[in-house]
């Protein structure tokens, strides 16, 4: 199944045309658990049969625990507060009777104000004709790769002993022709793996514990399949946890969206 038909089923699920529990396949695995972004957007998928029309500003996830492939499970959506300007709802994953994924949703409409700042981030990456992509490689990349190309500009590969602490690129899903929407958004920015596994020699599992992501344009015109710039810089670690920040532009190099994420790293 690709992304599409997964958000498919769970506005289905929600919407009671699917009674039965959700079930994600195996070729979505990233380690013993889900893809994480995937995850999250479907959560947010769910956050969005309540909350239709209103713009998506902010979002938040915590990873609690594993949620696991093939396994049945189910979310739960709750609307917290909906005003005159803001909405604000939140959405559990809930797997064997246990939360696994919690997300808090914050959505505004749209207001005539006199501050108006342009976002001044130019990514200054130059996309080739022929982007080499990171490969699908059994027990070495996680199986999600297989629906999504990463192309890296600059920075090191996970696992290469590089001294890089910061990654750039681009990325799109290998989606059948549609329009983006905030849900692919969510789905790709958390396809990365983690900029500070480049700087480790060999093999060692790592963890997204939390990861908050504000978008800051209203609509993305551009198909499932287009490009999205990327670039990550791991701002501190120690202890074993990083703590990064992203930039993310739309193939226009609109500024698009920020994203910070606390890494747990078991090495």
């Amino acid at each position: 199944m690709n992304a599409d038909q997964l958000f498919a089923a769970v506005r289905s699920y929600m919407s009671e045309q699917n009674p039965g529990h959700l079930q994600i396949p195996a070729d979505w695995s990233q380690g013993r658990t889900v893809f994480g972004g995937l995850s999250a957007s479907l959560a947010f998928v769910a956050i969005r049969t309540q909350i239709p029309e209103r713009v998506l500003r902010s979002f938040s996830c915590q990873f609690i625990g594993p949620l696991f492939t093939e396994t049945g499970f189910d979310i739960e959506v709750k609307v917290l507060r909906e005003g005159k300007n803001a909405t604000q709802a939140s959405a559990c994953i809930l797997q064997n009777d246990q939360v696994v994924v919690s997300c808090q949703a914050c959505f505004g409409v749209p207001r005539t104000s006199a501050i108006e700042i342009q976002a001044q981030d130019p990514h200054g990456m130059t996309l080739v004709e022929k982007p080499g992509v990171i490969p699908l490689i059994p027990g070495v990349t996680p199986d999600f790769i297989r629906h999504i190309d990463l192309h890296v500009v600059a920075g090191g590969f996970p696992f290469s002993g590089s001294r890089d602490s910061h990654t750039h690129g681009f990325m799109r899903l290998k989606e059948a022709p549609g329009i983006m929407t905030d849900a692919h958004v969510i789905l790709l920015i958390d396809a990365w793996p983690p900029t500070v596994m480049q700087q480790l020699r060999g093999p060692a599992p790592a963890s997204t514990m939390t990861w908050q992501l504000d978008l800051i344009q209203e609509a993305v015109e551009m198909p499932v399949d287009g490009w999205l710039a990327y670039q990550v810089d791991a701002r501190q670690a120690h202890n074993g946890y990083a703590h990064t920040e992203a930039n993310i532009w739309d193939s226009d190099g609109r500024l698009l969206a920020l994203s910070r994420q606390t890494v747990a790293v078991f090495d």
